[in-house]
């Protein structure tokens, strides 16, 4: 692995990583109030189209981060959907 590809994998780790926090305390709280629905979709979306590309560039960092992320991404919009109208429970 060269120099590139562990600074992109660090990259990807970080930025997949960061995540899990929310999509963690939407499940337990079930609180969507402070999650922009138009944000998520995008986003979610542009996490798959970046999959995409990095399934047709071959890049292994890029192609693991977008994996993970898409998942948890599209958790959270799920949530955002399912629990819009739902009272948050305390943590």
């Amino acid at each position: 692995m060269n120099t590139t590809d562990i600074i992109g994998s660090i990259a990807a780790v970080l930025t997949t990583v960061s995540f899990i926090p929310q999509a963690w305390q939407t499940f337990r709280t079930k609180d969507v109030s402070g999650i922009s629905l138009a944000m998520y979709s995008i986003f979610t979306t542009g996490v798959l189209l970046w999959l995409v590309y990095a399934i047709a560039l071959g890049s292994w960092p890029m192609i693991f981060s977008n994996c993970v992320t898409a998942p948890v991404a599209l958790a959270i919009l799920t949530m955002k959907l399912r629990y819009r109208n739902t009272p948050a429970v305390a943590p």
